[in-house]
């Protein structure tokens, strides 16, 4: 039986160091001529477009797709600069849990992300992970977190031909957003407590599993079933 993996990003596989607020701050003041701070929005485990339009609500700007398409494309343009910081890492135990998951050929790793497909690829490969992740489900498919996991579903079985069971679906998170979503589709959750929650947070919306981060690679390993 294959097992499908569908991973987070921010807070969760990396952190950018507030790439991503900076290059929203640079969008903003870029686009439309504004410098309002953005640290008011609640953005762990949201997802790009419902962010922007957030910003949209508190700047009194017209959302629009033009005016979101706008600024998606200053925000993108900007992030490859943005996470040339010194706080953008790999969180631990990363780069261990998926080189071990890609040598098993029982196992399909996925993107389940709020970024924008675009803005993945650039935080992933910024960090040379992004070929881990063949396809996902991103903030382009919808603004709403909840609709993604039945996208990832979808995605899997046209490009891989199978039809993931929800016990072989562990959505991989560090927000109670991504626990959300992943038991919207009956997946099995596993969550991380290296964002903005502690694993005693986490651990009350009642995950499969959490872990503090995922440096014991042979416990993340055993809780997804992939233990040698």
């Amino acid at each position: 039986m294959k097992t499908l993996l569908l991973w987070d990003i921010d807070g969760t596989l990396t952190l950018s160091g507030g790439a991503g607020m900076h290059a929203l701050q640079v969008a903003l003041q870029q686009e439309f001529g504004l410098a309002r701070p953005l640290d008011d929005i609640d953005y762990a485990g949201r997802t790009d477009r419902w962010i922007m339009r957030q910003i949209f609500g508190k700047a009194a700007l017209p959302d629009t797709e033009a005016n979101l398409t706008r600024f998606l494309n200053a925000y993108l343009a900007e992030l490859p600069r943005a996470l040339q910081n010194p706080g953008t890492r790999i969180l631990p135990g990363v780069s261990a849990a998926l080189t071990a998951l890609a040598a098993r050929p029982h196992f399909t790793q996925a993107l389940l992300t709020g970024n924008v497909e675009r803005g993945a690829r650039i935080k992933l490969g910024h960090h040379g992970l992004s070929h881990y992740f063949p396809f996902g489900a991103f903030a382009d498919d919808s603004q709403w977190r909840n609709d993604l996991g039945p996208v990832a579903l979808r995605r899997a079985r046209e490009l891989l031909g199978v039809e993931f069971p929800p016990e072989r679906v562990f959505v991989i998170g560090d927000t109670p957003h991504d626990i959300a979503c992943g038991k919207i589709i009956g997946a099995r959750t596993i969550a991380v407590a290296t964002g903005q929650y502690s694993v005693e947070e986490l651990r009350t919306h009642a995950p499969s599993a959490v872990f503090p981060d995922l440096s014991d690679t042979a416990a993340f390993l055993r809780a997804i079933g992939a233990a040698d």
